[in-house]
C-alpha cells in the first residue's frame, strides 16, 4: 500500500506539472492531481466515510486551499488594487519613463529587477511585489522592444533569489530557522553576502543572454488590448512624486513588520493606494474601475494560489509523504548537503519553500543541533536551498506571477523563471555549503 502510495504521490505531483505547463486551469488541475494522490493511497473522498480523526480528500484539499485565503486575502486584494491604480494615474509610466531616460532601454530589465529587491528587502510580500511592479515592468518592456514572456522571470529574479533568502530579510523564508535554531535574521551574513552577490550578478548575466537570444530570434513585444496604454502625448505625474507611494508602501511596511508580521502589508499597501491616489488622481482616467479590476486580478490570482496550496494540503496527509520527510531528513554524509536536499525536495513537493522549512526543520534541527552543526550556517543553507526547487512549475507565486499577472502561458514564460529561481538559487545553495565547510562565517 505504501508503494502505492508513494506512486500516487509522485505521479500526482508530476501531473500537476504536466497539466500546469500545458495550460489547463490550475484550480482544476490542482484538485485533479490531488485526487490522484488521494486515491492512491486509500484516502476516504469525503469526511462522512473517514474514521474519527482520519483525514479525507474534501477536508484536506479545503483545508490547505481556504486557510490560505485565510491568511492572505487582505494583502492579494490591496497589492492588486495598489497595482491596478499606480497603473490608471500614469506613475508607473512615469517612474518607468524616468528610469529609460536616465538609464537608457539598455538597462530596462536591471531597473525592473532592482525595484523588486527594494520592495523584497523592505518587507512587502513576494506577491505583492509582482502586483505591484508590473505596470513598470510592461511599460519598460513595452518601451525598450522586449519579448514580453521575460516579464516573470524578470519579477521573479528581483524577488525571490538573492532579497528573499538573504540575511536581514524580512521575508518568513529568513525567519523559520529562527524559532528552531535560536539564531537571528543576520545568520551566517558573510556567507550571505557572498551568495546574494553571486546571484544577483550571474542571474542578471544569464537573464539579459536569455532574452538577447530571444530577440535576435526576431522575438519582439507584441502589443495585448488588455494592457496599459502608454500614451507619449499623455501628461504624468512628476516621477519622484510618483515614486511617492512606493516608498510609502516600504516603509509602513518596515516600520510595523516587527510588530504586525504579515498584517503590515494590509497597512502599507493601504497607505499605497492612498498616497496613489492623492499624488495621481488629476492624471488617473478612472480610479473606480482600476480599483474594480484590481479586485478581480486578486480573486483569481488568490484562487490560482490556493489550489496549489490544497494539493499540498492533500500530499501531507498521505503516507508515502511521511516516509519520504523522513528519508530526506535521514541523508548520511555532511549534515549541510543533507539539510539542503531534505528542505529542498520537500519545498519541491509542496511548492512551498516555506513549507518545505516547517515541515523538514522540526526533524532536522534537534538531530544535527546534537550533532554540533553550526547554528548559523545550518539557518543560512536551509534559508536558501528552499528557494529553490519550491519553484517548479505547480508553485503558487509561479502560476500568479505568469498567468495571473502577466497573463503569459507556461510553456513560454517558465523556462525564463526557472533559470532565474531553480537553477540560481541551486547554485548559490551549492556555494554557501562550500564556504562554510571553507570556515567562512563560522
Amino acid at each position: 500500500m505504501e508503494l502505492l502510495s508513494m506512486v500516487g504521490l509522485i505521479g500526482g505531483l508530476v501531473l500537476l506539472i504536466i497539466l500546469t505547463m500545458k495550460g489547463v486551469n490550475i484550480l482544476i488541475a490542482g484538485p485533479i492531481s490531488a485526487l490522484l494522490v488521494a486515491l492512491t493511497s486509500g484516502m476516504p473522498l469525503f469526511a462522512q466515510l473517514a474514521d474519527e480523526g482520519e483525514a479525507n480528500f474534501v477536508t484536506s484539499y479545503m483545508t490547505g486551499f481556504t486557510g490560505f485565503i485565510m491568511s492572505w486575502y487582505l494583502m492579494f486584494l490591496l497589492g492588486a488594487v495598489f497595482g491596478k491604480v499606480m497603473e490608471d494615474s500614469g506613475a508607473a509610466d512615469s517612474v518607468s519613463k524616468w528610469i529609460v531616460d536616465k538609464l537608457g532601454m539598455k538597462y530596462a530589465v536591471l531597473a525592473i529587477v532592482i525595484a523588486c529587491a527594494i520592495l523584497t528587502y523592505g518587507g512587502v510580500s513576494l506577491f505583492v511585489v509582482a502586483f505591484s511592479v508590473y505596470p513598470m515592468a510592461i511599460s519598460l518592456f513595452k518601451q525598450a522592444d522586449l519579448p514580453r514572456r521575460f516579464i516573470p522571470a524578470t519579477l521573479a529574479l528581483g524577488s525571490v533569489t538573492f532579497t528573499m533568502t538573504s540575511a536581514g530579510s524580512p521575508e518568513i523564508q529568513n525567519w523559520i530557522p529562527i524559532e528552531f535554531l535560536g539564531t537571528n535574521a543576520y545568520a551566517g551574513w558573510e556567507v550571505s553576502i557572498i551568495v546574494a552577490a553571486f546571484m544577483a550578478i550571474f542571474g542578471y548575466w544569464w537573464l539579459r543572454r536569455i532574452i538577447q537570444k530571444a530577440v535576435s530570434k526576431g522575438e519582439r513585444f507584441i502589443d495585448r488590448e488588455s494592457d496599459p496604454t502608454f500614451d507619449t502625448t499623455r501628461s504624468l505625474p512628476n516621477p519622484f512624486l510618483a515614486m511617492l507611494p512606493l516608498v510609502v508602501v516600504l516603509v509602513i511596511s518596515f516600520i510595523f513588520h516587527d510588530k504586525l508580521a504579515q498584517s503590515a502589508l494590509i497597512l502599507a499597501l493601504l497607505g499605497g493606494v492612498i498616497a496613489t491616489y492623492i499624488v495621481g488622481r488629476k492624471y488617473s482616467q478612472n480610479f473606480w474601475e482600476a480599483f474594480s479590476a484590481g479586485t478581480v486580478g486578486a480573486l483569481i490570482a488568490i484562487g490560482n494560489t490556493a489550489a496549489v496550496v490544497g494539493f499540498g494540503g492533500v500530499a501531507k496527509n498521505v503516507p508515502a509523504f511521511t516516509t519520504a520527510v523522513e528519508a530526506m531528513t535521514n541523508i548520511p554524509g555532511s549534515p549541510l548537503i543533507g539539510a539542503a536536499i531534505a528542505v529542498s525536495v520537500i519545498a519541491g513537493m509542496t511548492g512551498s519553500s516555506s513549507g518545505g522549512q516547517s515541515i523538514a526543520l522540526p526533524l532536522l534541527a534537534p538531530h544535527y543541533m546534537d550533532m554540533g552543526v553550526n547554528a548559523e550556517a545550518l539557518h543560512r543553507v536551509v534559508s536558501i536551498s528552499s528557494g529553490a526547487l519550491d519553484s517548479l512549475p505547480h508553485n503558487g507565486y509561479v502560476v500568479t506571477t505568469i498567468q495571473s499577472i502577466c497573463g503569459e502561458k507556461h510553456s513560454a514564460a517558465y523556462w525564463g523563471v526557472a533559470a532565474t529561481t531553480v537553477v540560481v538559487p541551486l547554485l548559490g545553495t551549492a556555494l554557501a555549503i562550500i564556504l562554510f565547510s571553507l570556515g567562512l562565517g563560522i
